[in-house]
C-alpha cells in the first residue's frame, strides 16, 4: 500500500503533529514502507504458532510470600491528629 500526500497530512493531524510540507515526500516514502513491513507480516501464516507470553523459555524467580515486616499500625494511628475506626481523618477538600 503506498501513501499520498494527502495520506501523510491526514496522519499528522489525526496525531496532532506539525510538520513542513517539505518533509511530506519523506514522510510518504517512510510511512509507505512500514505500511508495507506490516502487510508482509500479516501474509504470513501463524495458524500453528503457539501464542507465547515470552520468546524464551525461562520461569521466573520467586520469593516466597512471607512477612518481613511488623506491624506499626498500632503506633502511627496514636500519634496521628484524628482516628475513627481505624481510619485517618482528614480535612475535607472537595465540597
Amino acid at each position: 500500500m503506498s501513501l499520498t500526500q494527502d495520506d501523510v497530512k491526514k496522519i499528522a493531524h489525526l496525531a496532532r503533529l506539525s510538520i513542513n510540507e517539505s518533509d511530506i515526500p519523506d514522510y510518504e516514502k517512510e510511512l509507505s514502507s512500514i505500511i508495507g513491513l506490516v502487510e508482509q507480516m500479516n501474509a504470513v501464516d501463524t495458524n500453528d504458532v503457539a501464542p507465547m507470553a515470552h520468546p524464551l523459555d525461562m520461569v521466573q524467580r520467586l520469593r516466597d510470600d512471607v512477612v518481613s515486616e511488623t506491624d506499626h499500625h498500632e503506633q502511627y494511628q496514636d500519634i496521628a491528629p484524628s482516628v475513627e475506626n481505624g481510619l485517618y481523618l482528614v480535612p475535607q477538600v472537595i465540597e
